[in-house]
């Protein structure tokens, strides 16, 4: 799979919610999205992340923009973690990694010397045409939220 840049077409996809219903790229037609991919909930890094969103969307509101997160975690995992940090965006569950996949943020890490599959933390920004118009990779939390609401503003 080729990887996705600025200027490609967003992939589609179907995913379950944390609030029961089935969200997909279609939702979204005619609105900004940020689409964010984390590793793992209630981790430091990706509550420190979430939080962050969480904490901006007023701000990605008044830019017409919503946010969506995405990691393998079961949907039951989500809602906890969730509730644990009143989140209040929309946290998707990709168990079989078919969108991981579609997206390029499914690949191989290293650590101490063991390789294994895992979530790039990964960031795209989607425009109302459904075209990538930013991409993260390897992202560094602190941040990067502000820097996803910078380019939303140019």
């Amino acid at each position: 799979m080729a990887a996705l840049i600025e200027g490609s077409k967003a992939p589609a996809f179907k995913l379950p919610a944390d609030s029961g219903e089935t969200v997909s790229l279609k939702d979204y037609a005619g609105k900004k999205l940020v689409l964010y991919f984390y590793p793992k909930d209630d981790t430091s890094g990706c509550t420190a992340q979430a939080c962050a969103f969480n904490d901006a969307l007023p701000a990605f509101k008044k830019l017409k923009t919503a946010v969506l997160g995405v990691s393998k975690d079961p949907i039951a995992k989500h809602i906890k973690f969730r509730d644990k940090y009143d989140l209040t965006f929309p946290l998707l569950s990709d168990e079989d990694s078919t969108v991981l996949e579609k997206y390029g943020v499914w690949i191989e890490k290293s650590m101490y010397g063991r390789k294994y599959m895992g979530i790039e933390r990964s960031t795209f920004i989607i425009d109302e045409a459904g075209k990538i118009t930013h991409v993260w990779r390897k992202v560094k939390v602190p941040g990067h939220v502000d820097e996803v609401m910078k380019a939303l503003k140019e």
